[in-house]
């Protein structure tokens, strides 16, 4: 619509025009606090929210290939687009000789195994707090995704891990 001097604005052009276009913006599309906005398309935005999970107990484990621990976790679910930053920490111990190794699996619109290419490691007879953050752009499928951190150690000894934390930025 082009506005002309000395002529009706109606409401109707009013809605339409003005306050249509004000309910696109990311103000007015905010439905919970913490919320953050990322582009979907071309003029599209969407509303994410940040996710994170914690588990505190310290459990082990002697799997040479990425399994759940006694408790399993931390898990996350989030909606995404094709992109998301999930960051990974945890304290980690190891004996025998062994390397332990904490990555995350993911599930629901894309299935991606655990694997060493997004994991931390820890390869010392000593404890460590480790962390690493991984950015997946264009290569997750939209839609409701399940991020779930996994366990190993590299060969035969126990890997120690508490303090786990895991956390997804939507995009």
């Amino acid at each position: 619509m082009t506005a002309v001097a000395n002529t009706v604005f109606t409401a109707a052009q009013f809605n339409t025009y003005v306050r249509d276009n004000l309910n696109e913006t990311a103000p007015a599309k905010a439905t919970a606090a913490g919320q953050i906005f990322v582009s979907t398309a071309p003029n599209t935005i969407a509303a994410r929210l940040v996710n994170a999970d914690y588990i505190a107990t310290s459990e082990t484990t002697t799997s040479t290939t990425y399994a759940d621990l006694a408790t399993t976790g931390p898990t996350v679910t989030a909606t995404t687009s094709a992109s998301a930053i999930v960051a990974i920490f945890c304290n980690q111990q190891t004996s025998g000789g062994t390397a332990a190794w904490m990555s995350y699996a993911i599930s629901g619109a894309t299935t991606d195994a655990s694997n060493d290419n997004r994991a931390i490691q820890l390869q010392s007879t000593g404890g460590q707090r480790l962390g690493a953050t991984f950015f997946h752009g264009a290569l997750l499928n939209p839609g409701t995704n399940t991020f779930k951190a996994e366990y190993r150690v590299s060969t035969s000894g126990t890997g120690t891990f508490s303090v786990r934390r895991l956390m997804v930025i939507p995009m």
